[in-house]
């Protein structure tokens, strides 16, 4: 039988992605459901390519939406609550949740609630809720797309959680690799979008040119394969081949080598166990040949430092984290902020506000609201410099 998706922020880049492997497996695969906060004219698009039974927009695009999509077929749904009733429709048997931000915790914990496999691809769902979401997920129903972490998934499989020593997370550098603090002051949102090995969206891209992108991966490694802090490392790893490696207490390394392509985890959640053959060139031995690896510099990446802070104290800091770092990067992307101002919002927003040390979902949302406001007033002061 087909597996049945539905995909919640289909219009973005790993939506997009996700309907480029689906659409060559076409009898493995059948779309249930799309969504999009926006951009109802791609929505639209892969509408009358796949007569997707609902679409789902956000409130601000309902209007828009139901004037284009007039002549669908498919049910349209918005409201508050649209991606949680599109994520526990009885007709979907997986949930690919590549929404931005908090935006994907709800639907995701709905999800997991319901019994669908969830292919999550926003991290931050389990940065701001890590274990909320661990202690909801049955075995196998949790499944990464971020590319490390389904590396790491792949390395671990056979393997006893008891002799696992360290888990590597190789990171490319971003554009800015070797670029001292002075240097990344002039940085503009141009170049910050520019990364040198992997094609995403604008907000992942620009964690990425921070390291917050590997810190928030380090959160989220640390709760998905119940790790301590202190079993993640975090690699510069420019030829962006590995995408993780696991050190066992025997001395042994397992790595998970492939291009940089997000359709091969991508594929590999909503196929898993099996593996689908996708035409994707292997690395050459010339290429495998130049693999090298060294130390993040955290004192001019100072992302990386925050994040392994936050997830050491615990409680409310990486809901904290998080928020802080959506809203500066929201910031700069506008051009209201310099580049390294980023850290600059997320550090004084951390020491503002109080640790909260065992927050329920309810009380996490309120610390995400807060968190936003307070870095909202610091990039307010930061703007009138």
């Amino acid at each position: 039988m087909k597996k049945r998706v539905a995909i919640l922020g289909t219009t973005g880049s790993i939506g997009q992605q996700t309907i480029d492997v689906i659409r060559q497996f076409p009898e493995l695969f059948e779309i249930v459901a799309l969504t999009t906060n926006s951009n109802v004219e791609l929505l639209w698009k892969y509408a009358c390519e796949f007569n997707p039974r609902y679409l789902g927009v956000s409130e601000q695009a309902y209007t828009i939406a139901r004037e284009l999509l007039c002549n669908s077929e498919s049910a349209l749904l918005s409201g508050k609550d649209y991606l949680s009733t599109i994520a526990t429709l009885p007709e979907v048997d997986i949930v690919v949740v590549a929404v931005v931000g908090f935006a994907g915790l709800e639907p995701t914990i709905k999800a997991l609630e319901a019994g669908k496999t969830v292919a999550l691809a926003t991290k931050e769902a389990l940065v701001v809720a890590g274990q909320i979401i661990t202690s909801i997920a049955q075995n196998g129903q949790l499944v990464p797309i971020d590319s490390e972490h389904s590396a790491a998934m792949q390395c671990l499989i056979g393997e006893r959680h008891q002799d696992v020593a360290m888990l590597y997370l190789p990171a490319s550098g971003g554009p800015f690799r070797g670029y001292t603090y002075q240097q990344l002051k002039n940085v503009t949102v141009e170049q910050a979008l520019k990364h040198p090995k992997w094609n995403m969206g604008p907000k992942i891209t620009i964690d990425s040119a921070t390291l917050m992108n590997k810190g928030l991966e380090l959160i989220e490694a640390v709760h998905l394969f119940s790790l301590k802090p202190e079993q993640v490392k975090v690699v510069i790893h420019p030829q962006a081949l590995v995408h993780a490696m696991v050190l066992f207490h025997d001395g042994s390394i397992k790595a998970q080598i492939s291009k940089p392509d997000m359709r091969i985890p991508i594929a590999l959640a909503l196929a898993y166990p099996q593996r689908l053959p996708l035409n994707i060139p292997e690395p050459s031995l010339e290429e495998l040949s130049s693999i090298s690896f060294e130390e993040p510099d955290e004192e001019t990446f100072r992302a990386l430092r925050l994040a392994r802070q936050a997830v050491k104290e615990g409680g409310d800091r990486p809901c904290v984290l998080n928020a802080a770092n959506e809203v500066a990067v929201n910031a700069f992307l506008n051009r209201k902020i310099p580049f390294t101002a980023i850290v600059e919002v997320v550090e004084e927003t951390l020491n503002k506000l109080p640790l909260t040390p065992k927050p329920d979902l309810k009380t996490l949302h309120k610390i995400d609201l807060q968190a936003r406001q307070v870095a909202q007033e610091i990039i307010t002061k930061i703007s009138k410099r």
